[in-house]
């Protein structure tokens, strides 16, 4: 094993930083990363960004939810991974990953969702992960398929988007199916 289980080959999790604010403000100014990950937002103001980075630093980590900075070995931030509705009476997860877009095509999304599934399935006992993507968003499709995700459920029409309706596909990954694989 490792000497540090929150880096990989290329990466490595961190918690956020008051001063990661200027990054995230840049991101959420890029409205085709916002309709990937849930929808586009309004714009929002300097100062709510920083607030609400300086807020997530210094939040307690509760019930198995935790908020990720995804770096380059060299310090570089490249993206962010959260996991959210975690259920450990039955072992269940869900996050969401995103990564900047010069960024992209890399590896980087891959990296960061093994180690999060790793803590989760070998740390905390976790059994399963569950991820919501969007019909429209072929690049999360086929990056959770080659990750072993079964697609198990296609909720019709649940996103409205650019004048149209997409469906929200539901992608799930056993402890077992995670362990099968010889690359992990």
């Amino acid at each position: 094993m490792k000497g540090n289980l929150w880096e990989s080959e290329h990466i490595r999790l961190r918690g956020i930083e008051p001063s990661d604010w200027q990054a995230f403000w840049d991101w959420n100014l890029d409205s085709e990363t916002a309709r990937n990950l849930y929808s586009v937002p309004p714009p929002q103001s300097r100062e709510a960004v920083k607030q609400w980075a300086q807020k997530l630093s210094t939040q307690e980590a509760a019930d198995d939810t935790f908020f990720f900075v995804i770096e380059t070995l060299a310090g570089e931030m490249v993206g962010s991974i959260n996991t959210h509705a975690c259920d450990p009476r039955n072992g269940t997860f869900s996050y969401g990953v995103s990564i900047l877009k010069d960024h992209r095509g890399k590896g980087y999304a891959s990296e960061a969702i093994t180690l999060i599934l790793r803590y989760y399935f070998e740390e905390l006992r976790y059994q399963k992960a569950t991820v919501h993507t969007y019909s429209f968003n072929e690049t999360s499709l086929r990056l959770h398929e080659s990750l072993g995700f079964q697609l198990e459920g296609r909720v019709r029409r649940m996103i409205y988007t650019e004048g149209q309706y997409f469906d929200d596909l539901i992608l799930g990954l056993t402890v077992e199916e995670f362990k099968a694989r010889a690359d992990l």
